[in-house]
């Protein structure tokens, strides 16, 4: 009996030196984060310094090689990894001038891989597309087109998002608005598809026909805010334009005003270039062969400059890396940092990762990705992972509660099969989970648009986010044993059972076709 007392003694003893070294390490987490961050500077290092992140482009070089030398200064091992090559573009000036009917200089800019103007820019007439009975017709009027610019994508029919109509609208008026616009962008989408061309056909034939250029406008639903995406044209440029510029021309030129602008849009055509991820690591001390990782893609679109989509994601990871190897410097398991490139194409990086790694698989504890925007988390699925409940819920009590009171979780869930780099794993079997963030307006005003950009983040949320994923990696890293990978069969909207999300290669040479 006195034997069994002194034994149970020793264990409390035991548990309190680990739950009080524990707390310990949670205690200066917090700490390191609340009185020492780095974000700011991070941010402003990669966004403003730096700048957007396209696939391919030499700011992507730069920010890999950045990433690098950044951890290298903290301790911490990193290398960039090779898994392909793609298309070498570097943006240019874009000027954008209507010169006729009156003077004014328009805001828009290139599209990305968008070809080059002529040196100095090329002045010529607007022109929108016609509407044409068929085809046969869209091919009768395509010769008008040499020596002009032309518009192809729909006008607005209103410039104020729904929220401000709501806000001041009587509603037979909201009403009457949504009609029409629904009316507008019928009768644009029947004009497009008599051309017999698609998407991507409609520039190059319009390209080849003798445009000097093809303007576009993808407005995202919010005051000054439009996607920029990819120009589809080979050799003449590709730009978007605002919603309020290009609304001006399109009016002008359907009135038969025939406005002339002057484009000058300068880029280069680098050939090829490799593609990267970077990768960064703690060494584990106890089992080095397994792993808990941290996750989010650095690339993006570049009408901005990727602020959270995703530089927070990517910024937010590094200063984990940073807190920890601080306050929890000899981790159980190996904890390592995936900075993915192209995920904006297709998740590429991280399948590449996936892929060419097999035999990590099964040793990832688990994955924490970030990407949807700068907020704090809200949102958390146990991605179809039976047992997850049990781990995650575990871990999270760790986290202060004014950090996770506001996070809704769904348990066991069903697996993401795309949207964020966590997917790639997921459909590997790995335990890997999305960090989903509070909305910020993110799909108006800065999910892949000109606007994403420093000034949009929310350094409170994002330094929150910090210690939510450091903690979760500290507690992954401790956990005895490795946790359940036992899943359930995904159940589809109409309620019944779907299979699994399939491994996807990535594409390893793009925009080279």
């Amino acid at each position: 009996m006195k034997k069994r007392y002194l034994l149970g003694v020793g264990l409390m003893l035991l548990l309190g030196t680990q739950v009080q070294a524990q707390d310990e390490v949670i205690d200066k987490i917090i700490a390191e984060e609340t009185e020492n961050s780095q974000l700011k500077q991070l941010g402003h290092e990669l966004l403003d310094g730096i700048g957007p992140r396209l696939v391919g482009t030499p700011q992507m070089q730069k920010a890999h090689d950045w990433a690098v030398e950044k951890f290298e200064s903290w301790g911490i091992e990193a290398r960039n990894e090779q898994w392909g090559e793609w298309k070498s573009w570097e943006r240019g000036i874009t000027h954008i001038d209507m010169v006729a009917p009156w003077t004014k200089s328009l805001s828009g800019q290139q599209l990305a891989w968008s070809p080059a103007s002529p040196e100095g820019g090329a002045q010529g007439e607007v022109v929108v597309l016609p509407e044409v009975a068929d085809q046969a017709a869209f091919e009768a009027w395509l010769p008008s087109v040499k020596g002009k610019y032309v518009m192809i994508s729909a006008p607005q029919v209103t410039g104020r998002p729904d929220y401000n109509w709501e806000e001041f609208a009587t509603e037979e008026s909201f009403e009457k608005m949504k009609e029409e616009r629904s009316e507008s962008n019928r009768a644009w989408n029947e004009r497009l598809r008599n051309t017999g061309k698609g998407r991507r056909e409609l520039p190059a034939a319009l390209e080849e026909a003798g445009a000097l250029g093809i303007i576009t406008s993808y407005w995202s639903q919010g005051f000054g805010a439009n996607k920029i995406f990819s120009a589809y044209t080979s050799e003449v440029p590709t730009v978007d334009l605002s919603l309020e510029d290009y609304g001006l021309l399109f009016r002008l030129a359907e009135g038969g005003e025939k406005p002339v602008i002057n484009l000058n849009a300068q880029s280069k055509d680098l050939g090829v270039a490799p593609t990267f991820n970077t990768i960064a690591e703690i060494k584990g001390t106890e089992k080095p062969d397994e792993y808990v990782l941290l996750s989010a893609h650095f690339d993006s679109w570049d009408g901005g400059t990727g602020a959270t989509d995703n530089g927070t994601g990517s910024i937010m990871m590094m200063e984990v890396m940073r807190v920890l190897k601080k306050v929890y410097p000899n981790p159980k398991r190996t904890i390592l940092v995936g900075l993915w490139g192209s995920e904006e194409q297709g998740l590429n990086g991280s399948r590449a990762f996936v892929e060419d790694h097999p035999e990590m698989m099964e040793k990832i504890q688990a994955l924490f990705n970030q990407d949807n925007g700068t907020g704090r988390v809200v949102n958390l699925s146990g991605q179809g992972f039976v047992d997850s409940y049990e781990y995650l819920g575990r871990w999270l009590s760790k986290v202060p509660r004014e950090i996770t009171r506001e996070i809704e979780t769904n348990f066991p869930g069903n697996p993401g099969g795309g949207g964020s780099d966590y997917a790639s794993f997921v459909a590997a079997g790995v335990p890997a989970f999305s960090l989903s963030s509070l909305n910020w307006s993110y799909f108006n005003y800065t999910w892949h648009t000109n606007l994403d950009t420093y000034d949009k983040i929310i350094f409170d949320d994002v330094q929150s986010n910090v210690i939510l994923a450091a903690i979760m990696v500290y507690m992954a890293s401790e956990e005895e044993n490795m946790v359940s990978r036992e899943v359930r069969v995904p159940i589809g909207r109409n309620g019944e059972p779907t299979d699994w999300p399939a491994m996807r290669s990535p594409t390893r040479k793009g925009g080279l076709d």
